[in-house]
């Protein structure tokens, strides 16, 4: 039985699973939204708390700490900077779970994780990568329609 057993083992040794949370915790701050597993959203939801309000609180102490526990000092910059600002009247609450649905390889039930806000983000980030792959696109065309002309030139 696991009567009062807290957290969760993920399948995974002790070091494994710490550095999966921090990379989950790391990925969360810079992306704003990733897709996991539902188990490890969840075992990840406390760590993202306790650094947003370690962001929020703001002292160099609690930026050390964050830095010790974060996988790049680009993310503890982003996290002071960006993130925990945008918290400041909320006491907790930070992130959101939504479920997807099912892995096709495994069955394994998915989830987008986000931070709350991250709405305008992840839509800036959609129409930047809309916008590459239509210039992408565009010079596709443009060679194709070279080589068709250079084609036609050399059966003449």
């Amino acid at each position: 039985m696991r009567h009062r057993v807290a957290g969760w083992k993920l399948g995974r040794n002790t070091s494994h699973r710490r550095a999966l949370l921090r990379n989950l915790v790391t990925s969360i701050i810079m992306e704003e939204r990733i897709e996991t597993t539902v188990t490890k959203a969840k075992a990840m939801r406390p760590h993202v708390e306790k650094m947003i309000t370690l962001g929020k609180r703001g002292d160099l102490a609690a930026r050390r700490q964050a830095l010790a526990y974060l996988m790049t000092g680009e993310s503890v910059k982003r996290l002071f900077d960006t993130v925990a600002p945008r918290f400041g009247d909320r006491t907790g609450g930070y992130l959101r779970i939504v479920r997807t649905g099912f892995r096709k390889g495994d069955g394994g039930e998915t989830a987008f994780i986000e931070l709350l806000g991250s709405e305008k983000f992840v839509a800036q980030k959609r129409k930047k990568s809309t916008e590459a792959r239509s210039k992408k696109m565009e010079a596709a065309k443009k060679q194709l329609e070279e080589a068709e002309k250079q084609a036609g030139e050399d059966e003449k």
